[in-house]
């Protein structure tokens, strides 16, 4: 005998407790996560700045190389296919050339990679070159050949670079403005993070990166001064002042460089450029003020030099 069929009607759902599948979690980043891998590229950049400057050169040119693979893999996923032989032997070349070779020898091999990636897109076809010669040359130029300024002041003009430890072990001064620099970098994020969290309610670009604010970027600037004028004083040997100056152009720098970062994401349609870093999301993602921050540093350091 078969079960009597239920009525039509309107389906009600009873309020009250429901079972929870695939919660989201609301915590952001693992930030035990990217303490260590923080501390570990601290421990890495600084080590080799201050006893090994080959060993920085090499950790500069693989940041630098993880880089460029990510954005190869953004634009590939985009359908633009990057020349990724011509690009990333230049990526590998560009430091090393800085490093041995001063500015003359970085200017060389953006040229010739340049070219190089021009010659290899024009043996593959036509369709499609213009653009993907144009994101290579882009990519040549945003990652390895601006982060290379972070390496020249190693370069020992007029004499032999080191290939082991600093001869004598005294660190020079170059390498000295290559830590202050890095120190502004890490005091404009932390600074303008804690300060915009708290007080910002005026964004710089709401329409390419809404959680920066005006009232962080100020936050950044007086952090950076704070670190700024005691690091020109104690480790640059060189009046407040220069703290002053050097502190205002790293922020700019690295709020340009970051905002940039943030409008390639939005073009491409990615929130990280990969999560290879636990805690910090993509090498592009820590490297944006870098990219930036690195050449205004190097010419403001040309600019201060008589300070």
């Amino acid at each position: 005998m078969s079960q009597p069929q239920r009525p039509a009607g309107p389906r009600v759902r009873l309020r009250g407790r429901q079972p929870r599948s695939n919660p989201t979690p609301q915590a952001g980043r693992n930030l035990p996560a990217a303490i260590a891998v923080g501390l570990a590229m601290l421990f890495a950049v600084l080590g080799g700045l201050l006893f090994l400057p080959l060993g920085f050169a090499a950790v500069t040119t693989a940041f630098a190389v993880f880089g460029v693979w990510e954005i190869f893999r953004a634009l590939e996923a985009n359908g633009t296919r990057l020349p990724i032989v011509p690009v990333m032997t230049g990526t590998v070349a560009m430091p090393l050339a800085a490093y041995f070779g001063g500015l003359e020898s970085l200017l060389f091999a953006v040229l010739l990679s340049s070219v190089a990636v021009l010659l290899w897109r024009s043996i593959e076809g036509a369709a499609g070159s213009a653009r993907s010669i144009f994101a290579g040359v882009f990519t040549l130029v945003w990652v390895p050949f601006l982060i290379s300024f972070a390496v020249l002041p190693l370069h020992a003009a007029g004499g032999p670079t080191p290939v082991g430890t600093w001869p004598g072990g005294t660190v020079p001064e170059g390498a000295w403005q290559v830590v202050v620099m890095l120190l502004l970098v890490v005091s404009n994020d932390t600074f303008g993070y804690l300060i915009g969290a708290s007080l910002g309610k005026h964004p710089m670009a709401p329409k390419i990166s809404p959680k920066k604010s005006w009232e962080g970027f100020g936050g950044s600037i007086a952090g950076a001064m704070v670190i700024g004028v005691p690091a020109s004083i104690f480790l640059l040997g060189k009046p407040w002042w220069v703290g002053v100056v050097l502190a205002v152009g790293m922020v700019a720098a690295s709020t340009a460089g970051d905002l940039a970062e943030s409008m390639v994401k939005r073009e491409l349609g990615v929130k990280d450029m990969s999560s290879i870093l636990p805690g910090h999301g993509g090498v592009m993602d820590r490297l944006d003020s870098i990219v930036f921050a690195s050449p205004v540093a190097f010419v403001l350091y040309v600019l201060v030099a008589g300070a």
